[in-house]
């Protein structure tokens, strides 16, 4: 068995790429203007900018986590404005280890749209491919929405009957916040009781390449096998980075907890 070959793209295809919709789900959390700001400076032709916080996720409440799930009319409406419709191919990327892009991945397929396709490598390799940038905004052609409801995700009440049924729920994070060594940007540290710990950054190497069929199943491990997976992270952000390696291993099953530890720990 090898990955799926229709959840990723090389930056030397994508060079050659005519008819997918392109988005730039470019981030950071430090400073949430930063994508915005490297998307006016440069970004792939043709490309449309998503914001993490403005178009893929809804404003935060006191519960449910950092990064709540959009409304699925406005997102579809959002989508539309950049010429996505439910059967469009897309292509994302990012330039944080499918990060955000994931992110996209994951909100689109739980649509029920066609699967983007994320750029392996990030910007940075398709730069290296020889990419031109371009500069500025560019036209939107809005097209008919499609589905305006979202599935494979839990709230609180549906981890804890999930939880109850045995399944294997799986922290996103990297290890010293799992372990409550640190943490960064939360209030609490630590990790739900009763999770493992694959971290998502073990999805890629240092330069945002997803790793290959054996190293996913080695960091996978046992849990591969689960009956019953449900997902987590800090936010909802993540976690779909794993999720994203499940897909590639063949595992569309596995269910977000989409307010993650920022969700649980609100509530202690």
């Amino acid at each position: 068995m090898t990955l799926r070959d229709d959840l990723l793209i090389e930056a030397d295809d994508l060079l050659a790429e005519r008819d997918a919709v392109i988005v730039d789900c470019r981030f950071s959390l430090a400073d949430p203007l930063e994508g915005s700001r490297l998307y006016q400076t440069g970004h792939i032709p043709g490309a449309h900018y998503l914001d993490l916080n403005q178009d893929l996720s809804s404003p935060v409440q006191q519960q449910g986590g950092r990064h709540p799930l959009p409304d699925p009319l406005l997102l579809a409406e959002r989508l539309a404005v950049c010429g996505i419709g439910p059967t469009t191919s897309v292509i994302a990327y990012d330039d944080t280890r499918l990060a955000y892009a994931s992110r996209l991945w994951w909100l689109m397929r739980s649509l029920g749209y066609c699967q983007p396709k994320l750029l392996n490598g990030g910007y940075r390799a398709w730069l290296e491919a020889g990419g031109v940038p371009a500069v500025g905004e560019i036209a939107v052609s809005k097209v008919a929405t499609g589905g305006v409801s979202l599935t494979g995700f839990c709230d609180i009440d549906g981890l804890r009957a999930l939880q109850s049924e045995g399944c294997t729920l799986v922290d996103s994070r990297e290890e010293r916040r799992y372990r409550g060594l640190e943490e960064p940007i939360d209030p609490v540290a630590g990790h739900i009781p009763g999770a493992v710990n694959h971290p998502w950054q073990s999805v890629t190497d240092q330069q945002g390449r997803v790793l290959s069929e054996q190293e996913l199943r080695v960091h996978w491990g046992e849990s591969l096998k689960a009956e019953s997976l449900v997902i987590y992270c800090g936010s909802g952000v993540t976690a779909c980075v794993n999720l994203f390696s499940l897909a590639l291993l063949g595992r569309d099953d596995p269910v977000l907890y989409a307010g993650s530890w920022s969700d649980w720990c609100s509530r202690l």
